[in-house]
């Protein structure tokens, strides 16, 4: 499944560059507004005092219907706002909070996202191939 992020300041980018991952799309200013043909796992930092950045925003009123799950950065000196975002388009969207980590994670954070994104692309895979 393709992993789609935003890096505001680097960090999910160095998360996302670390988890060596194949399939996946950084959103920018240039490309907020373009339409996806899959769907997608987002991950997204946290700015403010816990929003979700504009760029992510005007991405997901494109795709909304081809989110499938989020997972969201921030630091935990923010308190009950860390990593906000994620809770907040999980809450929007209705889809799952995969994890939420701290700035651009740890090996253990890199390890239990890949797993996951793994699982989940097994139970999205099982759900079209069997019916019950």
């Amino acid at each position: 499944m393709k992993v789609v992020y935003f890096s505001f300041s680097g960090n999910v980018r160095r998360f996302i560059t670390r988890a060596e991952l194949k399939n996946t799309m950084e959103i920018t200013q240039n490309n907020c507004t373009e339409r996806l043909d899959e769907p997608f796992i987002m991950v997204t930092g946290t700015i403010g005092f816990g929003e979700i950045p504009q760029p992510v925003q005007a991405f997901l009123e494109i795709n909304h219907d081809l989110i499938r799950a989020v997972a969201a950065s921030g630091n935990r000196n923010w308190g009950q706002n860390f990593a906000k975002a994620g809770r907040a388009i999980s809450e929007q969207y209705n889809v799952p909070l995969l994890m939420k980590f701290e700035v651009q994670g740890t090996k253990e954070d890199i390890s239990e996202f890949k797993d996951k994104v793994g699982h989940f692309n097994e139970d999205n895979r099982r759900e079209e191939i069997q019916s019950y």
